[in-house]
């Protein structure tokens, strides 16, 4: 298990929410293009990579049901989350209050996001999810930032963000070789609750790039080089 897809994971989230304390402008344009390009790309690799994986195994009759799981799971976890995922940030009422909804549900959906990298033939969306949690590591900062939480404290929350989808590439590993708990036969359909997932946040993340649905040029750009990565990628391994 080579350590840099731990380092690129971790570190993207982490360096994604303390350049809070760097930013002195308004950098949403920048952002939005950012996740623009994440979500081309995740919806891309989804498709290409991930559905004809899920529907490969013997119980690819059951795939449809987890991934609608999947889909609804997302919805839900975004009653607590607020849309971070999404590099959404909402102004919160002042105060030094903990938005545990915000960090529990941003911390479970890492975690499952990390789950499809335990297949060597899925190393592009390492990329793809860094990218993507760069955006929702920031708005995370800012909401505690907003909160009147200390540096210290906020480097410590982005650091329990930062390691879940490692923690989740670590446990599927296991997972999909039978090492914990001889949990193999259902990897497939955990995989089924990833594309779910992956489905819901980046046809979103692409719906809400603009008001009206409507994408100006350097948004189109950027989903089209999203799209056109994850291609790339694919062919090259064919």
């Amino acid at each position: 298990m080579e350590i840099w897809k731990f380092c690129v994971l971790f570190f993207s989230a982490f360096f994604g929410g303390t350049a809070i304390f760097l930013v002195k402008s308004d950098k949403s344009k920048l952002l939005k293009l950012i996740l623009s390009f994440s979500g081309a790309y995740l919806f891309a690799i989804t498709v290409l990579h991930l559905i004809p994986d899920a529907y490969s195994g013997t119980d690819k009759w059951q795939i449809g049901v987890f991934i609608l799981i999947g889909f609804l799971l997302q919805i839900f976890l975004e009653q607590f989350s607020e849309g971070v995922e999404h590099g959404h940030i909402h102004k919160h009422h002042d105060g030094h209050v903990f938005p545990f909804g915000i960090m529990i549900s941003l911390c479970l959906h890492a975690f499952l996001e990390g789950m499809p990298l335990a297949k060597e033939q899925h190393n592009e969306l390492i990329f793809g999810i860094s990218l993507h949690h760069i955006p929702a590591a920031f708005a995370l900062a800012s909401i505690l930032t907003q909160n009147h939480f200390r540096k210290g404290s906020i480097v410590l929350y982005l650091i329990l963000f930062a390691v879940m989808a490692p923690l989740g590439f670590y446990v599927s590993v296991g997972l999909s070789n039978g090492t914990i708990g001889g949990l193999d036969a259902y990897f497939n359909k955990i995989m089924g609750i990833v594309i779910g997932i992956f489905l819901h946040i980046s046809t979103t993340i692409l719906f809400e790039s603009s008001a009206d649905h409507k994408i100006n040029t350097r948004k189109m750009i950027a989903v089209l080089l999203g799209i056109g990565v994850a291609l790339i990628g694919f062919f090259a391994g064919h």
